[in-house]
């Protein structure tokens, strides 16, 4: 498979150390030095876009433009996303986005969504969130973050709206972030009572875990049309 990166940090580095591991092509690399320039995707099969919230949307609309199917793991753009969507389908193009590429995440999002519905019945336990990124992230909450909140209210009919600090508020979720050099990324849900405490913590260990991810997306929306996320590569919209 022809692959583009758009985006060249750590990320994106990261994605091609394992797409040449898996015998993949990078045929072209936009960086900050050639930003614009979309002759990089000339010859692509996808693109893999991993910037910033600023660059993401132009990113993929020109992917659209040019009929070149695109995964893209930048966040903080989603303000723009049903106008992107809505070109996506109808100019049929292929797009997955997600708030996080991880395996392990997504499956503890799926956590997430379940311990949720359980604990409607026991209102004594008090929900949070709390995430760690390192000093370079942009957004705050993490789109995943956001992912996390939005779908544990889904679920628990208790609240019905989160915010990015820590609150008493009876309906409010509060969302605590946190900023330290170094810190691939930590998520954690916790339910406390008087009596105990209930946690659920996903912990990255390196990029890996997000590059396997979007390689896996590549590959599989390759030849699609259409607008998806990571849970329709995994198969996990089936599941819920």
């Amino acid at each position: 498979m022809n692959i583009a990166l758009i985006g060249y940090g750590k990320m994106g580095k990261a994605i091609e150390q394992l797409a040449k591991s898996e015998g993949h092509h990078i045929t072209g690399r936009m960086t900050s030095a050639n930003r614009g320039d979309w002759a990089e995707l000339e010859g692509a099969d996808v693109a893999i876009e991993f910037t910033n919230p600023k660059s993401a949307p132009d990113n993929l609309l020109a992917c659209l433009e040019r009929n070149v199917p695109v995964v893209t793991g930048s966040t903080g753009w989603y303000e723009r996303l049903d106008q992107i969507k809505t070109r996506f389908e109808k100019e049929n193009g292929a797009l997955v986005y997600a708030t996080n590429f991880s395996i392990g995440v997504n499956l503890a999002m799926e956590l997430n969504r379940k311990l949720a519905a359980l604990m409607n019945d026991y209102p004594e336990y008090k929900p949070a969130i709390s995430e760690t990124h390192h000093t370079e992230k942009l957004d705050s909450p993490s789109g995943t973050a956001i992912t996390l909140a939005e779908e544990l209210i889904e679920e628990l009919s208790s609240k019905n709206r989160w915010v990015n600090s820590k609150s008493d508020e009876a309906q409010t979720l509060p969302v605590v972030s946190h900023r330290e050099p170094g810190v691939h990324g930590t998520h954690e849900i916790t339910y406390t009572s008087d009596c105990d405490e209930i946690k659920l913590v996903h912990t990255a260990k390196s990029r890996d875990g997000f590059a396997k991810g979007a390689l896996l997306s590549a590959e599989w929306v390759t030849g699609k049309k259409g607008v998806y996320t990571i849970k329709d590569v995994l198969n996990l919209n089936q599941r819920t």
